[in-house]
This record gives structure tokens, C-alpha cells and sequence, in this order.
């Protein structure tokens, strides 16, 4: 598992401590200047390049945290201070609405959707009264700690870096716990999260305010540290820059944030002087010359500036953080209690899903009771693949019922169906490929923890936290590939990561789980690994219903045998029964 933090959080602090002496007043400015980027940065950081959200619009947050410091210390008389709190508060209620508005637009309506309200906000600004107009508002009173009055560069730089170092501090904590790999997920892992039982339109919520915030906070250290507030600097073009200084820097990095702030800062002040040298007028050159540069990063560095830095000097790279698992001081987290053998566990009635004019299923029925294997086969293109979704309510039924333990389920969000004891792989593998093993895993015990962002920001979920490694550690052994626990799963080959699914799914603590081609691409050694390890789970009481095309595998092992063919049921019974229908035999097994 990497850490996050290490080496980029050594070389902010080292930087702020040494510059007053090394650098100019000019250049300390420019490097506090730097530093409030960087806050709006880390933001992005973990909205879009750890949670797959672009937004173009955080320079309009910056704006709000800015303008209402600015209201009311000049107008309404407050303190610095409570122009801060007042600023996150309303930043907070903006960003909440926007989200709820913004977040459920998909691929590239949701970056245009950002773009809409942040140029809306920014012209706002420039038209209220009370905000100054283009004019803006002036004579903001320095921030005040006790009795030093932050006047100087050098004060400010101080403030500024130490609330740099404590962000970067706060999100590396994070994205090294159970909420950050849940936010880990949300990149192209979505589905299989909320099937994991992730609330993922509750984590896309707070890392849009958590990014909104921290905007927020730049624009009230702006605010003060420049006594005067217009419109200008809130416009889009700067939340096209802050998203750029997260794109150069390295997405996925929280040292790529300040990477990028240091480069596109730099790069600007020194473009300015340059290029109308070399032109011979003065003009936007810059923004050419910015063009032309995302264009051959996205060509040849797309990881960012600082991805590729620290992959070619090793005491940059990140360490890897391998806790001792199995320490006495990871807790036992709550078990499910067992169900009795063969008791009624799931029951499915009349279940049909149209796709418009195509039947996906027809009228499918299926008992399940506790401490069974059972076997759903069927040629390509039966409906097996959509009656798991049916089941574990990644799809909507079109008509029938489902009951799990008595319980209406039909209806219900795939991760309120796992939160009740329904797990399940999936036929294309659904793994976090950067993640490790063990991280990828421990995604299925995420509903079995409740550490929040605040606890998890502040590292004082140690204690669930190794609860939750320790369960995932466990699960990894079980199915034996415990040697591979930190490598990151996308190097494993694909039998393997079937087999980290099968791991994931346990950490659930289930009653059923749903393996859709568990055995495809497995050796023979690894489908009799596998096939041990169904029979122990069949004997711990866990009900297995299985989607598989390795008869031979799956006959050996199956207690019951459900068989489709074009969305219908066409025969059930046990294996041999199966097998020896004329139906069956003649539409999949072979045979007249």
C-alpha cells in the first residue's frame, strides 16, 4: 500500500523554512503566490485525479472564500477569522447545491456543467453592489494570531506553507484509510463499488465540498494577504489553470500539486518577459505557448511532471507502507450470524428484463437455501450475466419478485442489497489496478467499518483501520495468493485477479455469493485450489450460486443445476439429472 505523503511533504516544509533567507522579497511573494495554487490544487488533486471529477470551476470557490472575508471585514465589521468560517460555510452550501445539480451529469456533460456555474459566479462578483463592481473592495485588515499581525511576505509565507503542509498532511491520512480507497474507487470502479457497498454518490459529494473548501481557504489567504479583492483573478481561465497545474504536476500525486503550482507559476512569469522579447509586441503569448504545452503533455506525460521525477530518483519514490497484519491489536470486526443448513435463503419468481424489444429473461424462477453450490449454465448469450445483475440489483427487474431472507429486494441499490448478505465477482474483472492486492480486497469490508472523513483525515481510525487490513489479509490467504498481498493487482494475471475478486467478495461477510465464471483462465492446479475452497465454504454455510462454462469443474462440485437457454429456464435438478436431459443435452451439452 503507498503512502502518499513522505518525500513531497519533506520538500514543502524544507522549502518554506530555508526561502526567507535564500530568496527575494519579489520571490517571496511569487512563491506565496505558489502556495495558494497549491491549496486549490491538493482540492483537485483529490476530486479529479483520484476521484475522476473534472471541474473547471474551482477558481469561483476561491472567489466565494475571498468575497466573503472581504464583506465582512470591511462592511460588517468581523475579524479575519470569522470571515474564514463564515467564507467555508457559505463555500460549503454553494458547493452542496452545485453538486447536487452537477454530479449526476456523466463523461463530458458534468466538466461542461462546471464550466457553466463557474462563469456564472464570476460575473456575479463583477455585478453585485456590495461587491464593489469591476472596482471590487479594498482596505481588508491584516489575519492576526494573538499579537503578531501577518503583514509581511515572509509572515505570510509562513502561514500559507504550514497550511499546505497540514492539507497535504490531512489528505495523504485519507487516501491511506477505508474512505480513501472507496474515493480510489470512484475512478472507473463505480459499479463494482456500490456492489462492494459504497455509497458513491455520498463520496463524490464530500470530495466536491472537501475541494471546494480548500479553494476557499486560498481565497481568504489571498483575500488578506492582498488587502483588496476584485473579480478578475475568480475568472474561468483560472479554474482552467488550477486544473491545469494539477494535470502537469501529476494527477494522482499530492506532490504533483505544488509540482504543477511551482511549474505553471514559474513558467508564466517567465514567459511574460520572454515572449514579447522574442515578438517584438506585448500580448497573450502565454496562453499559446500553455496550449501547445497540455497538448504535449497529454501526448507524453500523462502522469504529470512529478510521477515521472520520482520514478527516476529512488528517495522520492513513495515508500510502501506493509503493516504487520496480524498484530493483536487489530480488532475483530462483526460477523454476520450463520444461517442453518438448508434453510430458505433466496427465492425468485416470473424474473423478466427487456432491453426495449429484446428478452434479456423471461419468467426465470430459482429457490436457493442455505449451504448449497449451485449452478446457473447455459450457452452465450442465455442471460446468466443478467439475471447476477437482477439478482445483486445492478439492473432494474421489468416484471417478478425477489426475496432474500424473507425480504423484498427487488427494488433495492446494489449496495443495500450487499449490506444484507449478497457478494458477487463479476464475469469482466472489476479490480482498482493501481491498488494493491490487499487494498483491492479490503474494499469488500468497506461497509463493515464506519470511520468517517474527519476521523480518517486526522488517522484515529487506527485501530478499524487494522481491523479492516487484518479481515482483508485473512481472505487473501484463504484463497491462497497471500505472497501477492502488496503487489498491485493489475500485475497478476487474469486467473489471479478472478481469484482477488472471489477474496473481495468474502470480506463482505456474505450469505450468498454469486461467482460469474469464477474458473475462466484458471489452470487445472488453480480450478482444484478453487474448487476446494467452494466445498469449505459450502460447509462453513455460505451459499455459492455459480455462472460457469468448465463442466467438468462445475458437475464434480454443484449441488443443484439451473440451465437457460434465450432468457428462459430450460431444465433444473441435480448434476446427473442435468446431464442426462435430452433437452439439455441437445441445446448445450452435445448430445441428440
Amino acid at each position: 500500500m503507498k503512502r502518499y505523503l513522505h518525500s513531497p511533504l519533506i520538500l514543502v516544509l524544507g522549502c518554506a523554512i530555508l526561502a526567507p533567507y535564500i530568496l527575494s522579497e519579489y520571490h517571496l511573494s511569487l512563491l506565496n503566490y505558489i502556495g495558494l495554487y497549491s491549496i486549490v490544487a491538493l482540492g483537485l488533486i483529490l476530486m479529479t485525479g483520484v476521484g475522476g471529477l473534472t471541474s473547471f470551476g474551482q477558481a469561483a470557490f476561491v472567489g466565494i472564500g475571498a468575497y466573503t472575508t472581504a464583506v465582512m471585514t470591511t462592511s460588517l465589521g468581523f475579524s479575519p477569522w470569522s470571515g474564514l468560517v463564515y467564507g467555508m460555510l457559505i463555500t460549503g452550501l454553494v458547493a452542496t447545491v452545485l453538486g447536487l445539480l452537477t454530479l449526476r451529469l456523466s463523461g463530458h456533460y458534468l466538466p461542461i456543467g462546471t464550466l457553466a456555474w463557474g462563469l456564472s459566479i464570476y460575473y456575479l462578483f463583477g455585478s453585485v453592489p456590495m461587491f464593489g463592481g469591476a472596482s471590487g473592495i479594498s482596505h481588508l485588515p491584516p489575519i492576526a494570531i494573538g499579537s503578531w499581525r501577518i503583514n509581511s511576505s515572509e509572515d505570510f509565507g509562513l502561514l500559507i506553507w504550514m497550511i499546505v503542509g497540514v492539507v497535504m498532511w490531512l489528505l495523504s491520512n485519507l487516501l491511506n484509510s477505508r474512505e480513501g480507497r472507496a474515493i480510489r474507487a470512484l475512478f472507473g470502479g463505480s459499479i463494482m463499488a456500490e456492489s462492494m457497498g459504497v455509497n458513491t454518490s455520498r463520496f463524490k459529494m464530500l470530495i466536491f465540498i472537501y475541494a471546494a473548501l480548500l479553494a476557499s481557504i486560498s481565497g481568504w489567504l489571498y483575500a488578506h494577504m492582498q488587502r483588496f479583492v476584485n473579480p478578475s483573478p475568480f475568472s474561468i481561465n483560472m479554474g482552467i489553470e488550477y486544473l491545469f497545474m494539477a494535470l502537469l504536476g501529476g494527477a494522482n500525486t499530492l506532490g504533483g500539486a505544488v509540482v504543477g503550482a511551482v511549474t505553471v507559476t514559474g513558467l508564466k512569469e517567465w514567459l511574460q518577459s520572454v515572449l514579447p522579447m522574442l515578438f517584438g509586441q506585448s500580448g497573450n503569448f502565454e496562453a499559446i505557448f500553455f496550449g501547445a504545452l497540455i497538448v504535449v503533455c497529454l501526448m507524453y506525460a500523462r502522469q504529470g511532471i512529478w510521477p515521472a521525477v520520482i520514478s527516476r530518483v529512488p528517495f522520492l519514490q513513495p515508500r510502501k507502507a506493509m503493516p504487520k497484519l496480524s498484530s493483536s491489536d487489530a480488532g475483530k470486526l462483526l460477523e454476520r450470524a450463520p444461517l442453518k443448513r438448508g434453510e430458505p435463503m433466496l427465492s425468485a419468481q416470473n424474473i423478466t428484463k427487456k432491453f426495449g424489444g429484446l428478452v434479456a429473461n423471461n419468467k426465470m424462477d430459482m429457490t436457493l437455501k442455505a449451504g448449497q453450490i449451485v449452478a446457473l449454465i447455459g450457452p452465450n448469450g442465455a442471460g446468466k450475466s443478467t439475471f447476477f445483475n437482477l439478482l445483486s440489483g445492478l439492473l432494474p427487474l421489468t416484471e417478478g419478485q425477489i426475496e432474500f431472507l424473507g425480504q423484498r429486494i427487488d427494488g433495492l441499490s446494489p449496495r443495500k442489497i450487499a449490506r444484507l448478505g449478497i457478494s458477487r465477482t463479476f464475469q469482466h474483472v472489476r479490480l482498482i489496478p493501481t491498488m494493491s492486492v490487499l487494498e483491492n480486497v479490503a474494499l469488500g469490508a468497506h461497509m463493515r467499518g464506519h470511520a468517517g472523513f474527519i476521523r480518517s483525515s486526522l488517522h484515529l481510525e487506527r485501530q478499524e483501520e487494522n481491523a479492516l487490513l487484518a479481515e482483508a489479509a485473512r481472505q487473501i490467504e484463504r484463497v491462497g495468493l497471500a505472497k501477492y498481498a502488496h503487489e498491485a493487482a493489475g500485475n497478476l494475471a487474469l486467473g489471479q485477479q478472478r481469484i482477488i475478486e472471489i477474496a473481495r467478495a468474502l470480506c463482505t461477510d456474505p450469505y450468498l455469493l454469486l461467482l460469474d465464471e469464477p474458473a475462466a483462465g484458471l489452470r487445472h492446479l488453480e480450478k482444484e485450489a478453487l474448487a476446494e475452497l467452494l466445498e469449505r465454504l459450502r460447509k462453513e454455510g455460505i451459499t455459492v450460486l455459480m455462472v460457469e462454462h468448465d463442466m467438468d469443474f462445475l458437475m464434480g462440485l454443484a449441488d443443484y443445476v439451473y440451465v437457460m437457454e434465450s432468457g428462459q429456464k430450460l431444465a433444473q435438478g441435480t448434476a446427473r439429472e442435468v446431464q442426462q436431459n435430452p433437452k439439455v443435452l441437445a441445446a448445450y451439452l452435445g448430445g441428440e
